[in-house]
């Protein structure tokens, strides 16, 4: 991580560190739910036997004369969601959260990964395993200091790591008598053997022109001119994450979950276009559509896919200069590159031109987010009238949405696993019920659901938290507290080029001022039919700072363990601000267009602006979805429509009136520190 520079401040450093630092306090001190002292263990109904796969998987670390092996949670291209061909550490583990690291010694095994995933882990992982609450590389490095000999040698597949996380553990084994050992022959996947599910090779298809902000042949020319106006003049660009070729070229598939993305990269130079693909999935309308049939700077050469790293190596070879972004390119690719050949950025270019949409593309997200409501909006719908029968659960629910989803124009699945969670599951921020698990809803009980669709015009993410019974004070408080902060953020007007992480503090205040917090961001980019997380926007610290045409989301929630959880999640358009002086400033545009829950909001905790904030985004929502429910005939959903977007009145406190003055003292004060 790196350190933010807070001038001569001392409480910034203070505020900083309550945001960065993330425990969820319903977790500290509390026990594992495993009980291994027992003979035999009592273990949850879900654990995995992880004894015969450790077995082989220790048999090729002594084959390769290892003291031990890390196993990353991701694939080779730094993919969020991966294929089921890719999910080594959940095989070897059990253990099926999206972030974590394992590490296998011959005599121990051990999972790192953050509290959103502690009780999950420990509902699916053996007694073979030791669970670590960090998630962070220098953790996973130390631990294996303490626990393998001097002179000992650690494994790694150089394609599961990226340049960053290889030099993170580089740097705590140096001078330690430990050695890490680069071996392309992934050693989980030798003890998986036949049994790992095959690599999926459905067709690649270019989106139709309607759908696209611009052509490859345009994004091409313009990535050319970002390589020719650097300072360091790179001849070539590599492209390792899956979605940067999926968008440069206009193209699609299915080959992970969620993600509309192919097994690909690409190496683009001044004078030539090379995709490192399966060549067997194209049919000949894309092969033309690519012009693979000729040689000129605007064809596409496709190469196979597995030789990537032998030509980045042999261009490599020439008097050239290769940029590439950090973030996605793993040490497979880059260890290749002689280091006085490297043009190096946090992000590729095409990460962060694409995180700006054109007028098209911002067209095109809002039109997927008014259909994506529809079918919000109808679920709930059908909540309301069938959640008091008792007639419904949580992995129900979540395939209704889903259905729903999937009868909107241009639909192509869901863009993540759905959470849906009743009362005390709703606590655990990334919960998603399964067939065999899941709660029944109850009116007497929260009920949180985030979940998102992929559309070929656009990808939604979208969080709602409803209760149809009598919520309690606090529940009520907590809830409007949390829609206080999403507000807050939403209607901050800030300068151009502010960092997300300056602006995070201001969807926390209204709950920091009673003592709650939440514990995970607040919020991510969101691509056109790409990523639902689409990095580099967001409100972290390794975000890219603000500027107009990006979208992101905006989620604060509040989490009480074992009892309820709360999140809010909105996607948010940077426009300009108007101002009554002249400026380049900025603020944010909502183009998620589904009513919050008019039972958990306390009114009189809202000053007048936040007040007429909602009021004004209801009235929005009634404008852009009342007449597409019409047009469909939907008069149930169009009247519930009209009812959940009535004007709300109240008096509103002192001390919340006073929001204004704060959101604004405290930025210029961050800004001029950042």
């Amino acid at each position: 991580m790196a350190q933010a520079h807070w001038g001569c401040c001392p409480w910034l450093v203070l505020l900083c560190a309550s945001v960065w630092s993330y425990p969820n306090p319903g977790f500290l001190g509390r026990e594992d739910v495993r009980n291994c002292s027992t003979n035999p263990p009592h273990l949850p109904v879900t654990a995995v036997n992880t004894t015969l796969r450790l077995a082989a998987l220790r048999q090729q670390i002594q084959n390769w004369n290892l003291s031990a092996y890390i196993i990353p949670d991701t694939d080779a291209h730094m993919s969020e969601y991966i294929s089921k061909h890719d999910e080594r550490r959940a095989w070897i583990s059990g253990f099926t959260g999206t972030t974590g690291t394992a590490v296998v010694t011959l005599g121990k095994a051990a999972v790192w990964t953050d509290s959103r995933y502690w009780t999950q882990a420990e509902r699916q992982m053996d007694c073979n395993w030791e669970l670590h609450r960090e998630a962070d590389a220098v953790s996973v490095a130390t631990w294996i200091l303490t626990e393998i000999p001097a002179g000992g040698r650690v494994g790694f597949d150089p394609f599961l790591f990226s340049v960053d996380s290889w030099e993170d553990y580089d740097r705590t084994f140096q001078d330690s008598n430990r050695h890490l050992v680069s071996i392309t022959d992934n050693l989980v996947d030798l003890a998986w053997g036949s049994e790992r599910p095959p690599v999926l090779s459905p067709p690649i298809y270019a989106l139709p022109e309607a759908f696209t902000g611009s052509t490859w042949r345009e994004k091409v020319s313009v990535i050319r001119s970002y390589m020719q106006n650097h300072t360091m003049a790179p001849t070539g660009l590599l492209l390792s994450a899956l979605d940067e070729t999926a968008w440069l070229f206009n193209l699609r598939s299915s080959d992970i979950p969620y993600n509309p993305f192919f097994y690909s990269y690409t190496l683009l130079t001044n004078c030539s276009i090379r995709l490192f693909v399966n060549k067997s999935r194209f049919s000949p309308e894309t092969l033309q559509y690519l012009n693979t049939n000729c040689t000129g700077p605007l064809c596409v050469q496709l190469e196979d896919y597995s030789q990537v790293r032998d030509s980045v190596q042999a261009y490599a070879s020439g008097n050239v200069k290769i940029w590439i972004g950090l973030s996605y390119t793993t040490y497979g690719l880059y260890e290749v590159i002689p280091k006085e050949k490297l043009v190096k950025s946090s992000y590729s270019p095409v990460m962060e031109i694409k995180a700006v949409k054109n007028s098209k593309e911002q067209a095109l997200l809002k039109a997927s987010h008014v259909r994506d409501a529809v079918a919000v909006i109808r679920y709930l719908v059908w909540l309301e009238k069938n959640v008091p029968l008792g007639t419904v659960d949580e992995f129900s629910g979540a395939e209704l949405l889903n259905e729903f989803r999937s009868k909107e124009d241009f639909s192509s699945g869901p863009s993540f696993e759905t959470i849906s969670a009743s009362g005390l599951n709703a606590a655990l921020a990334h919960y998603s019920p399964t067939k065999e698990l899941h709660r029944k809803l109850s009116s007497d009980e929260m009920y949180l659901v985030d979940s998102g669709g992929q559309y070929w015009d656009g990808t939604t993410d979208i969080t709602r938290t409803v209760h149809w019974g009598t919520p309690t004070a606090f529940q009520k408080e907590a809830y409007t507290r949390v829609l206080m902060g999403s507000i807050d953020l939403s209607r901050l007007v800030f300068p151009a080029f502010t960092s997300g992480r300056i602006m995070d503090a201001f969807a926390r205040r209204a709950l920091w001022e009673v003592g709650l917090n939440y514990g995970h961001g607040t919020g991510h980019g969101i691509g056109n039919f790409l990523c639902v997380h689409e990095w580099p926007v967001g409100f972290q610290y390794n975000n890219i700072a603000m500027v107009k045409g990006m979208f992101t989301s905006i989620e604060p929630g509040y989490y009480q363990d074992g009892e309820f959880g709360i999140r809010l999640e909105d996607v948010a358009l940077v426009v300009e601000a108007k101002t009554k002086y002249p400026g380049t400033y900025l603020t944010f545009k909502i183009v998620s267009f589904v009513p919050y829950d008019r039972n958990l909001i306390d009114v009189s905790l809202l000053s007048p602006e936040q007040l007429q904030y909602l009021n004004h985004y209801y009235q929005t929502i009634r404008e852009t979805v009342g007449p597409e429910l019409q047009r469909r005939q939907l008069l149930e959903e169009f009247a519930w429509l009209q009812k959940h977007t009535e004007p709300l009145s109240a008096r509103a406190s002192l001390s919340t009136s006073l929001t204004s003055m704060w959101v604004a003292s405290t930025l210029a004060i961050l800004s001029w520190n950042s």
